[in-house]
């Protein structure tokens, strides 16, 4: 009898568990996908998880491991503006207008619907930490920058000892900083820069949607490595400058490049083939504020898994466009080479299935729209021009797009799974640029005009201006004042 009545008792506590755990199960499918949207800034791939043998980053390795890595990400302007334009409204700079930095997002596209603020418009508590649209860094560290209020429902603006201390800062233009290379060994802790004091104030909020259950948009723009390098000095430890290699340039390179390429990489003659110890000093500052950055970014995803929320959450880390540390002579971003355009891209989280592993096609930034947006089940405006990445996410092996497109100045430049293409001018009047990466993977040697390759370049060439005019299309619905003579022309 006694026996029954226990195996009566088990059966019930099984069934109850297990209708329970059922009821969790189904809640959790009903609760909203949150979204952790990480942003670094001036960063490249210079990345232990992009392969980088030197530069230390174990959190954004533990975060590729647990998500999907995209190879091959593009972003569509190598500057902070028009990048930041056109990832957060999922169009392209030909679309937003924003082709310079300094521009408001809404000043040529006053009715866009951004990437925050559909999420709002979906019931999220939208919230930015730091720099997601342009700042002038780190003139405008502390303040809003070219921030869109719409986009949000609460910001927030660190400021903290890498701006109390530039009179420090060591820079080649005395007195410059942001678009000037420039750096400094720090005192104090992480907690106290101001990509530190962001992190906190991350983590603070990750505490507080845990406590309200409130489906979130939290964006946190950190600043590093941007100009001027700051981190403490255990972040420049770690890089002993014996250790750095400067890369070198052929003499005569230059004249190798049609003239508006040439442009692009002469912009700060002092900025251009550094000497062999300033070079050094450079790139370990710059390499120091990759792993400082790290370290922000591990705070941020620990405070994730310490609240729970990480189940739910949906973690999207970037940058905004690439940077040259020394190749093709260049130091800083603004060309269309791979170094400047090629992008990190991690998704992890709720619906991607494929933890661990690499989409080895070709994505860019103006993707991240759609994918989000899919991935939490929020309505995308018929602006969005960009492509969903989530059958990446599912199986890696799907393919998503056929090429890249980047612009910059008046060349456009077309990234392919073999070659890079780009045209000055319209219509390429300023001369092309053809790279054959499986075999120049540095894109050093010109390959365009070479009669052995006039059908590749003719082909990649008509690929090219059909990808530029469907770039240049306004999107239904979508409001674009142009400025003619300071006059607003629609």
């Amino acid at each position: 009898m006694m026996k029954t009545q226990m195996a009566r008792w088990l059966v019930t506590c099984v069934t109850v568990l297990a209708q329970t755990n059922g009821l969790e199960a189904a809640e959790r499918a009903k609760t909203p996908r949150n979204v952790l949207f990480l942003v670094c800034d001036d960063l490249n791939c210079d990345i232990g998880c992009y392969g980088h043998r030197q530069v230390k980053t174990p959190n954004i390795d533990r975060l590729a491991r647990e998500g999907v890595l995209f190879s091959n990400a593009f972003c569509q302007f190598p500057l902070c503006g028009p990048s930041r334009a056109s990832f957060l409204t999922g169009m392209y700079p030909d679309q937003t207008l924003v082709r310079r930095n300094a521009i408001y997002v809404r000043e040529h596209t006053p009715n866009v619907v951004t990437l925050p603020q559909a999420f709002r418009k979906a019931g999220y508590f939208a919230t930015r930490i730091g720099k997601l649209y342009h700042y002038n860094v780190p003139k405008h560290i502390g303040t809003s920058g070219h921030d869109d209020p719409f986009s949000w429902n609460q910001t927030f603006n660190p400021r903290g000892r890498d701006v109390e201390e530039e009179s420090k800062i060591f820079s080649i233009r005395k007195g410059q900083f942001g678009g000037t290379l420039s750096w400094l060994a720090a005192d104090g802790t992480d907690e106290e820069q101001t990509d530190g004091i962001g992190a906190s104030l991350a983590i603070d909020q990750l505490k507080s949607h845990a406590r309200s259950r409130r489906p979130f948009f939290l964006a946190v723009g950190l600043f590093r490595p941007h100009t001027p390098y700051v981190a403490p000095k255990k972040y420049f430890d770690m890089y002993p400058l014996e250790s750095i290699k400067v890369p070198r340039v052929p003499k005569g390179y230059l004249q190798t490049l049609p003239k508006g390429a040439r442009a692009t990489l002469l912009r700060k003659k002092d900025q251009v083939n550094l000497p062999e110890e300033l070079g050094r000093q450079a790139i370990q500052a710059y390499y120091a504020s990759i792993s400082f950055a790290d370290a922000q970014i591990g705070r941020i995803l620990r405070a994730l898994k310490e609240t729970g929320l990480d189940e739910n959450t949906v973690v999207l880390f970037t940058s905004d466009h690439g940077y040259h540390m020394g190749e093709h002579g260049w130091y800083q971003k603004t060309t269309l080479f791979e170094n400047a355009d090629h992008v990190p891209l991690i998704v992890s989280g709720p619906g991607v299935t494929a933890r661990g592993r690499r989409h080895e096609g070709l994505v860019e930034m103006v993707d991240f729209y759609r994918t989000l947006t899919e991935l939490c089940g929020v309505q995308a405006p018929a602006t969005v021009t960009g492509k969903s990445l989530v059958p990446a996410l599912v199986d890696p092996r799907k393919t998503i797009r056929q090429s890249a497109l980047t612009q910059y100045a008046a060349g456009y430049s077309l990234r392919t799974s073999r070659f890079r293409y780009t045209e000055w001018g319209e219509g390429g009047a300023g001369g092309a640029e053809l790279y054959d990466r499986d075999v120049d993977p540095a894109e050093m040697e010109n390959l365009a005009g070479q009669a052995s390759l006039k059908q590749v370049q003719a082909e990649l060439s008509i690929v090219l201006r059909d990808r530029i005019s469907a770039s240049r299309k306004k999107p239904k619905g979508l409001v674009q004042i142009h400025f003619d003579n300071r006059r607003r022309v629609r």
